[in-house]
């Protein structure tokens, strides 16, 4: 946070008494550079993470910029984003900001909205925030027009281009004037960003806000370790014995986010899905339940919660480590907000997600610490303190006389006090219990134990890969990743070996199975049990590579084969004719004599090139036009004029 105080910005007198309304009193470190540069009228490059204010560093310099005492209102000031949440939240922060001022209007314009409602407020603003979709429908239809826009904010450029809106991006500035001052906004600065600035603005000024000067003190970063294909069960764990009252929980894909949701939602959690395909209808109402704590989960890919502004957020859980540095940034932004402590989680499955996890701390300059996940008898002993407190409170309120006279008269049919209380206590919290299981490393022997064959009804052609299947089994039937054996994956199918022991328990666990999203009938094979290898192990005897046979010493050809060097070295030189015909040809190769070698080298008499199609009587296939093999190895004079003589055949 920089000491520049926004009293000493020189704000106009409007502008100044929101800015006190809303509580702020210092410029954070992208406002401090950035509102005297956009005053002074030259474009400007920001780069800063999510949660700097930059709504604020454009949008103060930009309502100052309105011409208010025009006599017929038009667009002055374009402001474009990649979503529907940013333009809808970015036009409430400037609504806030024009409370006191009646000659500025705002307009947001997204996909998904009534268009006549948009075209009814196009008529009367001079600012307009919106998608780069929406703003291209009304430029078409006419009832946007750019003419007098002096001003273009692209905010958060690096998701629009991402997303695909550069050719719309780049048809929107060139039909706003040349003359105009633009201003961008963006986490990253990847190649075609530059490209864009490179062509778009003129002698642009770079801010750079740095990722140490981005605040992380009042966010806890931690990461807890679990074995493959047990995320969802410690998601449920870190749940459980956590109990945020407001949560983010991150997916890297729309397919995962899916099944999380599907995972929570059986287990007794209130949680909605976003991610991109859900309508405009669907998103206002997961937001608005994620905004008013009737949903305190919120699972989200990166994409769909660009823009998200929610206050009282306590904990944000990464699901999928981050592919991106800067994705980490943007999620745990999210929590230890307005000077309140937030708590990013992240979990952590397999030695590469631990090395992904060191980067992240390395890039972000800032500690991850490893906790232990939290314990079944942890999470128990925490409920019940929780139902005693609970317990006390309603003693200390006051309790029914009618419950009262109930326990009088157990206590005269002879009941036990004791027991009677015990009873109460089962009745009222028996649907808290929950049926938690300790989440152990677990190293399995190299073999022998015994092997049965699950033929799932997933495969290749539905996107599965080892992975999925692991996570989904394990999960399902709450079994080890380290005791799945053997997974074969054919086209329509799979084959996973699970311990003998256990089959029939969890073929019952894995009915309405789904991996990937798709519906995966669980079968027991007909054969009989196995000794199966642990996973990633090769049989004794294995065949490395399909139909080459095994050496012994660890090649992939039989080492009786017999060595053929000799037998070459001792062959006949080209031209004798006893050494020839005693040699059986070998298939693919032509033994030429010296002649015919001199022949073909010769460039001076290219006639011998020369080839006519054959008669129907001649010659069956093009191996036998191009010399049999039982002729190939005879010296000219022995073949005589027969068929395969190259003089009858040009006449």
């Amino acid at each position: 946070m920089s000491e520049l105080k926004f009293s000493e910005l020189n704000l106009i007198p409007e502008m100044q008494r929101a800015i006190d309304e809303l509580g702020f009193d210092c410029a954070t470190d992208i406002q401090a550079e950035a509102i005297p540069l956009i005053r002074e009228g030259r474009d400007v490059i920001g780069k800063s993470q999510t949660g700097t204010g930059k709504t604020l560093a454009f949008a103060i310099p930009a309502i100052e910029k309105i011409d208010r005492s025009e006599a017929e209102t038009t667009v002055q000031t374009l402001i474009l984003c990649p979503t529907r949440e940013l333009a809808q939240q970015g036009c409430e922060e400037i609504k806030k900001l024009t409370r006191f001022m009646t000659d500025v209007w705002v307009t947001d314009v997204y996909g998904g909205a009534p268009m006549d409602r948009q075209i009814a407020r196009l008529k009367r603003c001079n600012l307009v925030i919106g998608t780069p979709g929406r703003v291209m429908d009304h430029m078409r239809r006419g009832t946007l027009s750019l003419e007098h826009v002096n001003m273009v904010v692209l905010d958060e450029a690096d998701e629009m281009l991402s997303m695909g809106f550069r050719e719309d991006i780049e048809t929107i500035l060139k039909d706003v004037p040349a003359q105009r001052q633009t201003v961008l906004f963006s986490a990253t600065m990847p190649a075609p960003i530059l490209e864009l600035t490179e062509e778009y603005l003129t002698e642009p000024h770079i801010i750079e806000i740095n990722r140490e000067q981005v605040t992380l003190d009042n966010i806890r970063q931690l990461y807890v370790d679990v074995p493959m294909g047990r995320k969802l069960d410690a998601l449920n764990l870190i749940l459980r014995a956590y109990e945020p009252k407001l949560c983010m929980i991150f997916c890297n894909t729309k397919l995962m986010v899916e099944e999380v949701t599907q995972y929570l939602s059986r287990n007794g959690f209130a949680a909605e899905a976003l991610h991109g395909d859900l309508n405009q209808s669907q998103r206002t109402r997961v937001m608005d339940a994620f905004k008013s704590a009737r949903i305190p989960l919120l699972v989200a890919t990166d994409v769909a919660a660009r823009g998200i502004d929610v206050n009282g957020i306590d904990y944000v859980i990464n699901y999928d480590v981050p592919g991106h540095d800067e994705y980490y940034v943007h999620r745990i932004g999210r929590t230890g907000r307005a000077g309140r402590e937030g708590t990013a989680l992240t979990i952590c499955s397999g030695r590469r997600q631990y090395y992904m996890i060191r980067d992240l701390a390395r890039v972000a300059k800032s500690e991850i610490r490893e906790v232990p996940l939290p314990t079944v008898k942890e999470i128990r002993e925490k409920q019940r303190e929780k139902q005693r407190q609970q317990l006390l409170d309603a003693i200390t309120e006051g309790v029914s006389q009618d419950y009262q006279d109930m326990v009088s008269q157990m206590l005269e049919a002879g009941c036990d006090l004791q027991m009677i209380a015990a009873a109460a206590l089962q009745t009222a919290f028996r649907r808290e219990e929950l049926s938690l299981q300790d989440i152990q490393f677990e190293r399995r022997s190299a073999g022998g134990a015994l092997y049965r064959k699950l033929i799932i009804g997933v495969g290749r052609r539905d996107g599965v890969a080892p992975n999925h299947i692991v996570s989904a089994v394990a999960s399902a039937a709450n079994l080890p990743g380290r005791e799945i054996g053997k997974i074969e994956i054919y086209d329509a199918q799979s084959v996973v070996g699970v311990p003998a022991a256990r089959a029939d328990q969890i073929v019952r666990a894995l009915k309405n199975l789904k991996i990937n999203g798709h519906p995966a009938p669980v079968r027991l094979s007909d054969e009989k049990p196995e000794a199966s290898p642990r996973p990633g192990a090769r049989r004794s005897g294995a065949t490395p590579i399909a139909g080459r046979p095994r050496r012994e010493d660890g090649g992939r050809r039989d080492s009786a084969r017999p060595d053929r060097s000799a037998e070459r070295a001792n062959r006949a030189r080209p031209g004798d004719g006893a050494a020839d015909a005693a040699e059986p040809a070998r298939r693919g190769k032509i033994r030429l004599s010296e002649s015919a070698r001199a022949r073909l080298l010769d460039a001076s008499d290219l006639s011998r090139f020369e080839i006519r199609k054959p008669r129907e009587s001649g010659l069956k296939s093009s191996r036998d036009f191009h010399g049999r093999k039982s002729d190939a190895r005879k010296p000219r004079d022995a073949r005589g004029k027969g068929k395969g003589d190259r003089r009858d055949r040009r006449r």
